[in-house]
Protein backbone atom coordinates (compact mmCIF):
# COMPACT_ATOMS: atom_id res chain seq x y z
CA UNK A 1 0.00 0.00 0.00
CA UNK A 2 1.51 3.43 -0.74
CA UNK A 3 -0.13 6.65 1.18
CA UNK A 4 0.03 9.96 0.91
CA UNK A 5 0.06 13.45 2.91
CA UNK A 6 -1.25 16.32 0.92
CA UNK A 7 -2.43 19.43 0.51
CA UNK A 8 -5.57 20.58 -1.83
CA UNK A 9 -6.13 24.12 -3.47
CA UNK A 10 -9.09 24.53 -1.66
CA UNK A 11 -7.25 23.80 1.64
CA UNK A 12 -3.50 24.74 0.91
CA UNK A 13 -2.70 24.87 4.69
CA UNK A 14 -4.25 21.65 6.44
CA UNK A 15 -2.28 18.71 5.44
CA UNK A 16 -4.85 15.28 4.67
CA UNK A 17 -3.62 11.56 4.63
CA UNK A 18 -4.85 8.53 2.35
CA UNK A 19 -3.60 5.54 0.64
CA UNK A 20 -3.19 6.23 -3.20
CA UNK A 21 -5.01 3.27 -5.57
CA UNK A 22 -4.18 3.90 -9.21
CA UNK A 23 -3.01 7.66 -9.03
CA UNK A 24 -6.42 8.41 -6.91
CA UNK A 25 -5.98 9.43 -3.13
CA UNK A 26 -8.60 7.79 -0.90
CA UNK A 27 -8.63 10.54 1.64
CA UNK A 28 -9.35 10.08 5.73
CA UNK A 29 -11.29 12.11 7.54
CA UNK A 30 -9.25 16.13 8.42
CA UNK A 31 -6.81 15.75 11.32
CA UNK A 32 -5.83 12.36 10.47
CA UNK A 33 -1.94 11.87 10.50
CA UNK A 34 0.07 8.90 9.33
CA UNK A 35 2.31 9.52 12.62
CA UNK A 36 -0.88 8.44 14.84
CA UNK A 37 -2.04 5.68 12.30
CA UNK A 38 1.12 3.65 11.78
CA UNK A 39 1.27 3.50 16.29
CA UNK A 40 -0.93 -0.17 15.92
CA UNK A 41 1.71 -1.82 13.55
CA UNK A 42 1.98 -2.64 9.68
CA UNK A 43 -1.35 -4.74 10.50
CA UNK A 44 -3.71 -2.34 11.69
CA UNK A 45 -1.78 0.35 9.64
CA UNK A 46 -2.83 -1.76 6.16
CA UNK A 47 -6.44 -2.28 7.81
CA UNK A 48 -7.10 2.15 8.16
CA UNK A 49 -5.80 2.31 4.73
CA UNK A 50 -8.60 -0.49 3.75
CA UNK A 51 -11.16 1.16 5.49
CA UNK A 52 -10.44 4.47 4.04
CA UNK A 53 -10.69 2.86 0.28
CA UNK A 54 -14.03 1.44 1.25
CA UNK A 55 -14.99 4.27 2.67
CA UNK A 56 -13.36 7.35 2.09
CA UNK A 57 -14.12 11.02 3.27
CA UNK A 58 -13.06 12.38 -0.01
CA UNK A 59 -10.99 11.55 -3.11
CA UNK A 60 -8.07 13.02 -4.90
CA UNK A 61 -6.45 12.65 -7.61
CA UNK A 62 -2.52 12.57 -6.94
CA UNK A 63 -2.15 14.80 -10.15
CA UNK A 64 -4.56 17.84 -8.71
CA UNK A 65 -2.86 18.17 -5.08
CA UNK A 66 0.41 19.30 -3.53
CA UNK A 67 2.58 16.26 -2.33
CA UNK A 68 4.02 16.85 1.54
CA UNK A 69 6.50 14.59 3.14
CA UNK A 70 4.72 11.35 4.19
CA UNK A 71 5.60 12.61 7.86
CA UNK A 72 6.19 16.89 7.15
CA UNK A 73 7.50 17.12 11.09
CA UNK A 74 9.09 13.99 12.11
CA UNK A 75 9.92 13.87 15.54
CA UNK A 76 14.08 13.29 14.29
CA UNK A 77 16.22 12.14 11.38
CA UNK A 78 18.58 10.37 11.62
CA UNK A 79 20.62 9.67 8.51
CA UNK A 80 23.60 6.72 8.01
CA UNK A 81 26.43 5.67 5.54
CA UNK A 82 25.42 2.14 4.57
CA UNK A 83 26.61 1.98 1.65
CA UNK A 84 30.54 1.28 1.12
CA UNK A 85 30.75 2.43 -2.65
CA UNK A 86 29.83 5.91 -1.57
CA UNK A 87 31.57 6.08 1.39
CA UNK A 88 35.29 4.58 -0.28
CA UNK A 89 35.01 7.73 -3.20
CA UNK A 90 33.37 10.06 -1.36
CA UNK A 91 36.46 9.68 1.18
CA UNK A 92 39.05 9.68 -1.38
CA UNK A 93 37.78 12.39 -3.54
CA UNK A 94 37.64 14.77 -0.78
CA UNK A 95 41.08 13.24 0.25
CA UNK A 96 40.56 11.79 3.27
CA UNK A 97 41.46 8.56 5.02
CA UNK A 98 38.86 6.10 5.05
CA UNK A 99 39.70 4.51 8.54
CA UNK A 100 39.58 0.59 8.96
CA UNK A 101 37.28 0.33 11.64
CA UNK A 102 34.76 2.58 9.51
CA UNK A 103 32.38 -0.53 9.37
CA UNK A 104 33.06 -2.14 12.85
CA UNK A 105 29.47 -0.39 13.39
CA UNK A 106 27.13 1.68 11.31
CA UNK A 107 27.32 5.26 11.37
CA UNK A 108 24.54 7.97 11.28
CA UNK A 109 24.20 12.08 11.93
CA UNK A 110 20.97 13.81 12.86
CA UNK A 111 19.61 15.96 10.66
CA UNK A 112 17.09 18.88 10.87
CA UNK A 113 13.13 17.91 11.02
CA UNK A 114 11.62 20.99 10.15
CA UNK A 115 12.63 21.90 7.18
CA UNK A 116 11.39 19.04 4.82
CA UNK A 117 10.30 19.27 1.25
CA UNK A 118 8.15 17.21 -0.89
CA UNK A 119 7.43 16.35 -4.12
CA UNK A 120 7.27 19.20 -6.46
CA UNK A 121 8.62 21.68 -4.16
CA UNK A 122 11.15 24.30 -4.80
CA UNK A 123 14.14 23.88 -2.43
CA UNK A 124 15.06 26.76 -1.19
CA UNK A 125 18.64 26.25 0.10
CA UNK A 126 21.82 28.52 1.55
CA UNK A 127 22.84 31.52 -0.42
CA UNK A 128 26.86 31.24 0.62
CA UNK A 129 27.08 27.35 -1.10
CA UNK A 130 28.67 27.11 -3.95
CA UNK A 131 28.89 23.19 -3.96
CA UNK A 132 25.30 22.46 -4.10
CA UNK A 133 24.90 18.63 -4.09
CA UNK A 134 21.66 16.24 -4.18
CA UNK A 135 22.24 12.43 -2.05
CA UNK A 136 20.01 9.41 -3.41
CA UNK A 137 18.53 7.69 -0.80
CA UNK A 138 15.98 5.14 0.67
CA UNK A 139 14.18 6.00 4.06
CA UNK A 140 12.53 3.73 6.54
CA UNK A 141 10.08 5.62 8.59
CA UNK A 142 9.86 4.05 12.26
CA UNK A 143 5.70 2.51 13.30
CA UNK A 144 6.28 1.32 16.48
CA UNK A 145 8.93 2.94 19.21
CA UNK A 146 11.16 0.62 21.01
CA UNK A 147 14.31 0.88 22.99
CA UNK A 148 17.04 -1.96 22.49
CA UNK A 149 15.76 -3.06 19.63
CA UNK A 150 16.92 -6.69 18.44
CA UNK A 151 18.09 -6.87 14.69
CA UNK A 152 15.70 -9.44 14.30
CA UNK A 153 12.76 -7.97 15.52
CA UNK A 154 13.59 -3.81 14.47
CA UNK A 155 11.65 -4.52 10.72
CA UNK A 156 8.18 -5.06 12.53
CA UNK A 157 8.86 -1.83 13.60
CA UNK A 158 9.19 -0.10 10.24
CA UNK A 159 5.61 1.17 8.69
CA UNK A 160 7.13 2.17 5.33
CA UNK A 161 9.85 3.69 3.09
CA UNK A 162 9.92 6.46 0.96
CA UNK A 163 12.50 8.27 -0.94
CA UNK A 164 14.98 10.25 0.75
CA UNK A 165 16.97 13.52 -0.83
CA UNK A 166 19.87 14.63 1.45
CA UNK A 167 20.60 17.87 -0.13
CA UNK A 168 24.47 18.55 0.66
CA UNK A 169 26.60 21.93 0.69
CA UNK A 170 29.67 20.50 0.20
CA UNK A 171 31.63 23.54 0.21
CA UNK A 172 29.95 24.43 3.74
CA UNK A 173 30.25 20.56 5.00
CA UNK A 174 33.79 20.64 4.39
CA UNK A 175 34.70 23.34 5.97
CA UNK A 176 32.97 22.55 9.29
CA UNK A 177 34.08 19.33 9.76
CA UNK A 178 37.78 20.58 9.53
CA UNK A 179 36.95 23.11 12.31
CA UNK A 180 35.20 20.08 14.66
CA UNK A 181 35.24 16.63 12.85
CA UNK A 182 32.02 16.04 14.62
CA UNK A 183 29.66 15.51 12.05
CA UNK A 184 27.93 17.68 9.13
CA UNK A 185 25.92 20.78 10.90
CA UNK A 186 25.05 23.93 8.60
CA UNK A 187 26.22 21.39 5.59
CA UNK A 188 22.95 19.62 5.15
CA UNK A 189 20.39 20.96 7.34
CA UNK A 190 19.57 22.97 3.46
CA UNK A 191 16.86 20.86 3.10
CA UNK A 192 15.78 17.41 2.94
CA UNK A 193 13.28 16.25 0.87
CA UNK A 194 11.23 12.92 1.17
CA UNK A 195 8.67 11.09 -0.75
CA UNK A 196 6.77 10.96 -3.13
CA UNK A 197 4.78 8.21 -0.94
CA UNK A 198 5.23 6.17 1.95
CA UNK A 199 5.50 2.66 1.10
CA UNK A 200 4.54 -0.19 3.02
CA UNK A 201 6.76 -3.30 3.54
CA UNK A 202 4.38 -5.72 1.79
CA UNK A 203 4.45 -3.83 -1.46
CA UNK A 204 8.15 -5.08 -1.42
CA UNK A 205 7.98 -8.40 -0.18
CA UNK A 206 9.08 -10.07 -3.68
CA UNK A 207 11.77 -7.83 -4.22
CA UNK A 208 13.33 -8.73 -0.60
CA UNK A 209 17.53 -9.31 -0.88
CA UNK A 210 20.16 -10.29 1.28
CA UNK A 211 19.83 -7.04 3.49
CA UNK A 212 17.53 -4.85 1.91
CA UNK A 213 15.57 -4.84 -1.41
CA UNK A 214 16.17 -5.24 -5.02
CA UNK A 215 15.01 -1.99 -6.37
CA UNK A 216 17.00 0.33 -9.17
CA UNK A 217 17.82 4.03 -8.32
CA UNK A 218 18.21 6.57 -10.13
CA UNK A 219 18.77 10.44 -10.43
CA UNK A 220 18.47 12.57 -13.37
CA UNK A 221 19.53 16.29 -13.04
CA UNK A 222 17.67 18.40 -15.93
CA UNK A 223 16.91 15.47 -17.38
CA UNK A 224 20.25 13.57 -17.35
CA UNK A 225 20.84 10.78 -16.10
CA UNK A 226 23.54 11.17 -13.42
CA UNK A 227 23.47 7.75 -10.87
CA UNK A 228 22.74 4.80 -11.63
CA UNK A 229 22.22 2.03 -8.23
CA UNK A 230 20.71 -0.41 -6.35
CA UNK A 231 19.65 -0.83 -3.05
CA UNK A 232 20.48 -4.52 -2.51
CA UNK A 233 24.29 -2.93 -2.46
CA UNK A 234 23.64 -1.84 0.98
CA UNK A 235 26.07 -2.53 3.45
CA UNK A 236 24.10 -2.11 6.71
CA UNK A 237 20.48 -3.26 6.77
CA UNK A 238 17.73 -1.49 8.01
CA UNK A 239 17.58 -3.60 10.62
CA UNK A 240 21.15 -2.92 11.85
CA UNK A 241 20.35 0.91 11.73
CA UNK A 242 17.24 0.82 13.48
CA UNK A 243 18.55 -1.90 15.90
CA UNK A 244 21.73 0.90 16.37
CA UNK A 245 19.71 3.92 16.70
CA UNK A 246 17.58 2.26 19.22
CA UNK A 247 20.74 1.38 21.87
CA UNK A 248 19.91 2.65 24.90
CA UNK A 249 17.71 5.78 23.39
CA UNK A 250 14.01 5.18 22.41
CA UNK A 251 12.84 5.30 19.01
CA UNK A 252 9.29 6.61 18.61
CA UNK A 253 6.36 6.61 15.34
CA UNK A 254 7.83 8.85 12.93
CA UNK A 255 11.35 8.66 13.35
CA UNK A 256 12.97 8.97 10.26
CA UNK A 257 16.23 6.69 9.45
CA UNK A 258 17.83 7.61 5.66
CA UNK A 259 19.90 4.63 4.32
CA UNK A 260 22.86 6.95 3.15
CA UNK A 261 24.11 7.73 -0.54
CA UNK A 262 23.87 4.55 -3.25
CA UNK A 263 27.07 4.03 -4.88
CA UNK A 264 27.34 6.93 -7.35
CA UNK A 265 24.50 8.94 -5.98
CA UNK A 266 25.83 12.10 -5.50
CA UNK A 267 27.66 14.57 -7.06
CA UNK A 268 30.86 14.70 -4.49
CA UNK A 269 31.38 10.87 -6.15
CA UNK A 270 30.20 11.50 -9.76
CA UNK A 271 32.55 14.76 -9.93
CA UNK A 272 35.80 13.69 -8.45
CA UNK A 273 35.72 10.27 -10.40
CA UNK A 274 34.82 11.87 -13.65
CA UNK A 275 35.43 15.74 -13.52
CA UNK A 276 33.67 18.48 -12.64
CA UNK A 277 32.91 19.86 -16.69
CA UNK A 278 30.92 16.62 -17.03
CA UNK A 279 29.18 16.84 -13.60
CA UNK A 280 29.16 20.21 -12.28
CA UNK A 281 27.97 21.37 -8.82
CA UNK A 282 23.91 22.03 -9.01
CA UNK A 283 22.88 25.54 -9.54
CA UNK A 284 19.95 28.22 -9.53
CA UNK A 285 17.50 26.80 -11.25
CA UNK A 286 18.23 23.02 -11.92
CA UNK A 287 15.78 20.62 -11.65
CA UNK A 288 16.28 16.89 -9.63
CA UNK A 289 14.69 13.90 -10.42
CA UNK A 290 15.61 11.13 -8.06
CA UNK A 291 13.45 7.65 -9.06
CA UNK A 292 13.28 4.47 -7.22
CA UNK A 293 11.67 1.23 -8.54
CA UNK A 294 8.09 0.90 -6.44
CA UNK A 295 8.16 4.32 -4.93
CA UNK A 296 7.94 6.63 -7.92
CA UNK A 297 9.93 10.09 -8.19
CA UNK A 298 10.88 12.78 -5.62
CA UNK A 299 11.40 15.86 -8.58
CA UNK A 300 12.57 19.39 -6.20
CA UNK A 301 13.75 22.62 -8.29
CA UNK A 302 16.51 24.34 -6.46
CA UNK A 303 16.89 28.12 -5.50
CA UNK A 304 19.24 30.18 -4.22
CA UNK A 305 18.58 32.12 -0.93
CA UNK A 306 20.16 35.71 -0.47
CA UNK A 307 23.55 35.65 1.08
CA UNK A 308 23.38 35.40 5.14
CA UNK A 309 23.71 38.60 7.33
CA UNK A 310 27.32 38.36 8.39
CA UNK A 311 27.29 37.07 12.06
CA UNK A 312 30.03 39.70 13.03
CA UNK A 313 30.27 42.77 10.88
Amino acid sequence: MKWATFRTADEPELDRVGPVVDGTIFALSPGARLIDLMKDGQTGFLQAGEDAIRSPASTHGVADVRLRPPIPNPPSIRDFASFREHIEVSMRNMKAPLRDDWFEAPVFYFTSPNNLFGDGDVVRVHGDTSQMDYELEICAVVGVGGVDIAPSDALGHVAGYAIFNDWSARDLQAAEMRRMPIGPGKGKDAATSIGPFLVTPDELADRISERAFDLKMTAHVNGREYSVGNMSSIGWSFAEMIAFASRGSPLVPGDVIGSGTVGTGCILELSGSHGADRFPWLKDGDEVVLKVERFGTLRNTLAWNKPPVPLRP
